[in-house]
Formats: C-alpha cells, sequence, structure tokens
C-alpha cells in the first residue's frame, strides 16, 4: 500500500489509496481527504487570516456583498435547483427580511442582533409559505408569475404602509447601533472586519445546514419533486409538506440575507430602491451561473457576479479610462452571454466545469 501511495502521490489531484471503512466515512461532504483539507485550509484563512488585513473596500465592494448574495443564491437555489419550484419574487422575500429586522431592532433593543437575523428569516419563512401555497397546484411559467406578483405586491406594501418604516418622512429605515461581544456591527462606527465575520459565521452555518437538509431525507423529496412529481407521489412523497417546506427553508435563508444586507452593509434602505425586481434576477442569474442544484455552485455564482462589475470597473474605467456607463453595460452584455451559454452548453454552471476540472486531474498527467 505504501508504495502505491508513492507512486500515485506523484498525480496532481488523487483520490486512489483514500479508501473508507465505514458509511459513515464514504458519506462525508469531502470525501476525498485533499478535499477536506483545501476546505479547512478555506475556513482557517477566512476566519483567521482575513479580518487582520481587510479594509474597508474589500469589504464594502468584495467580500461582504459576496458573502449575502451566497446566502441568497443558497435560498433560492433550494426552491429552484433542488425542488424544482421557480422563484422571482427573491428581492420581495429579502425586503420581508430587512424590514422584519427593523422592526425587531427598534421595538426590541436590549436583544441581540444575532437573534434578530434569525427571527426576522423565521419571520419571512412564515411569508414565504404563504406565498408558495400556489405552487400546489401551477408550476412552470404559472408559478414564477405568481412569484413575480408577490415581489411586486411586498415591495408596493412596504413602500405604501408606514407603521413597517415607522411613519419616517423619507420613507427609508435605518438600521441602529447594535454590538456583539462589544463590538459594533451596525451604524458607521462598525468596522470591515466585524462585517465580515458577522456574515462570514451565518454564510458558513446556512451552508452547512444547507448541506445537511439537501442531503438527508427532506432533500431527497425536493429533488423527487422536482424530476416528477406525479411518481413522487405515488412512492409516498407528500407535494403539500415537499414544496411548502422548500419555500419555507428557502425563504429563512433569503430571509437571513435580506437582513444582513440592510442592517450590517446597507445601514439604511428603501424597498423599491434595495428589493426591487432586479435583486430577484441578480440572485437568478447567479445561480443559473454557478450551477442548479449546488451548494458550491450558489458561491460560485455569487462570487463571479460580486466581483464582475469590481473587475470592470478597475480595468475598463481605472485603467483604460472608459465612460462607467459603458462599463455597465458591457458587464449587462457579459451576463447575458454566459446565461444563454450555460442554459445551452453547460446547464449546471460553473459547479459542473469545477467538477470536470477535478475529473482531469485526477488522471493528470496521463491521458484520458
Amino acid at each position: 500500500m505504501s508504495k502505491r501511495r508513492s507512486r500515485e502521490g506523484r498525480m496532481f489531484y488523487r483520490e486512489a489509496g483514500d479508501f473508507k471503512t465505514s458509511y459513515r466515512d464514504d458519506g462525508q461532504t469531502f470525501p476525498i481527504k485533499l478535499d477536506r483539507w483545501g476546505y479547512y485550509a478555506i475556513l482557517a484563512v477566512a476566519f483567521l487570516v482575513v479580518p487582520l488585513v481587510i479594509d474597508s473596500y474589500w469589504a464594502n465592494a468584495v467580500l461582504v456583498p459576496f458573502l449575502i448574495y451566497a446566502i441568497a443564491a443558497l435560498g433560492l437555489n433550494i426552491l429552484t435547483g433542488y425542488a424544482g419550484q421557480v422563484s422571482l419574487g427573491t428581492g420581495g422575500f429579502m425586503a420581508v427580511g430587512a424590514y422584519a429586522v427593523y422592526k425587531l431592532m427598534v421595538a426590541f433593543p436590549g436583544v441581540p442582533i444575532v437573534v434578530h437575523i434569525i427571527l426576522a428569516g423565521a419571520i419571512t419563512a412564515v411569508v414565504g409559505m404563504l406565498f408558495g401555497l400556489p405552487s400546489l397546484r401551477i408550476k412552470g411559467f404559472y408559478l414564477a408569475v405568481a412569484t413575480l406578483a408577490a415581489q411586486f405586491f411586498l415591495v408596493w406594501l412596504f413602500n405604501k404602509v408606514p407603521w413597517f418604516y415607522n411613519y419616517s418622512a423619507s420613507g427609508q429605515i435605518n438600521a441602529p447601533e447594535r454590538t456583539i461581544l462589544g463590538w459594533a456591527v451596525t451604524g458607521p462606527a462598525t468596522s470591515a472586519s466585524a462585517k465580515y465575520l458577522i456574515c462570514l459565521c451565518f454564510a458558513v452555518g446556512l451552508a452547512w445546514m444547507a448541506r445537511n437538509l439537501t442531503r438527508g431525507s427532506v432533500g431527497r423529496k425536493w429533488m423527487a419533486i422536482r424530476d416528477m412529481d406525479i411518481a413522487a407521489e405515488i412512492i409516498g412523497v407528500n407535494p403539500l409538506t415537499a414544496k411548502l417546506s422548500a419555500f419555507a427553508v428557502s425563504s429563512f435563508f433569503v430571509g437571513i440575507a435580506g437582513a444582513l444586507l440592510f442592517s450590517v452593509y446597507l445601514g439604511a434602505a428603501e424597498a423599491s430602491e434595495a428589493f426591487g425586481i432586479n435583486k430577484s434576477f441578480l440572485v437568478l442569474f447567479m445561480i443559473i451561473i454557478g450551477g442548479l442544484g449546488s451548494i458550491f455552485g450558489s458561491f460560485a455564482g455569487a462570487a463571479f457576479l460580486v466581483l464582475l462589475p469590481v473587475l470592470l470597473k478597475n480595468v475598463l474605467v481605472a485603467q483604460f479610462g472608459w465612460p462607467t456607463d459603458l462599463a455597465a453595460h458591457i458587464e449587462l452584455m457579459i451576463v447575458g452571454a454566459l446565461i444563454v451559454f450555460f442554459l445551452i452548453v453547460e446547464p449546471h454552471g460553473l459547479a459542473r466545469l469545477w467538477a470536470l476540472t477535478k475529473e482531469k486531474l485526477r488522471l493528470w498527467p496521463f491521458p484520458h
């Protein structure tokens, strides 16, 4: 065995010789040792190194929006990628989370902000279940239209009912200052590392939760409904509980993303500007480019669509002096072309391309 390991150790990426002796080991999220240690290394750098070197630009332009949109993409991917239920109401559900956390922060100032964010996600889950009821009778394009109606209704509600923004003359909601262990996490005194760490903790925790849900019995029921709902019902899957649980869990994730976007990242928001239909399409594009039905794809899609405008701004605008509006139009063209490319050539997105890359690295330097 040692000779075999030494011979195959020359390969760049391998799994030969990495054997398992129990079902529990074989069912790990990262069964290959190299993947597992890579995951631990990324977490170590994210928690121990990045907070020491991060500045305001990297926090506000890249890392914090990436983590928040990754959470929203995880939620939508659970609903669309795993359960097969199309939704165009992500922006509206993010608004529910934002306004819920605002009302909770104002009404209960002594409660920790983490509890408020989780409760905002729970409130959004209930709202998501209510708007998910039409999925029991309609699907596909008609369900997309129903969730689109939810998007417009929720934004209209938060704009037109003064109670939601505490009768503010401007119609905006502003996050009160809150701290965790003495560190400000909301308000103007919040440091870049504090913003980053609270979003990172939620992103890692929710990704772990999503991974366990999708690999368990609940996830198998979602995927059975996605693949063929009639066959799933015949073998004992209850469409009512499967679809509504998918809407609830998805809305919980999206609500937490909305709460973090408002309280930690923006600090102030107005429903139609911060949570309009563009937000719904942005998150949808993330899971299409990243990969439907993939936890990694949610993070990859969010990273791509957060980094792309930053890259274009720094290269085209700063280096070549192009107008900002032209760079924005080029960004839309690139995103549109990539969506068409992935829908036609590789429907499973960046996650599938990464899987294919690992397959090739397993045999490198030998030919297929």
